[in-house]
């Protein structure tokens, strides 16, 4: 696994969800408009988590 440090104000762990093509993280509703990065930390395949 590689190591990010990144900077901020908040973390939200959250599950990744299918939609349609693709996936989504939903968030704190107060967060609207901001910038967010995500950061994968597991494989998706793993069934460990």
């Amino acid at each position: 696994m590689d190591r990010y440090e990144v900077e901020g104000h908040e973390v939200h762990k959250a599950e990744v969800k299918p939609t349609g093509n693709g996936a989504h993280v939903l968030v704190p509703k107060r967060w609207r408009g901001a910038t967010v990065k995500v950061v994968r930390v597991t494989d998706p395949n793993d069934e460990d988590e």
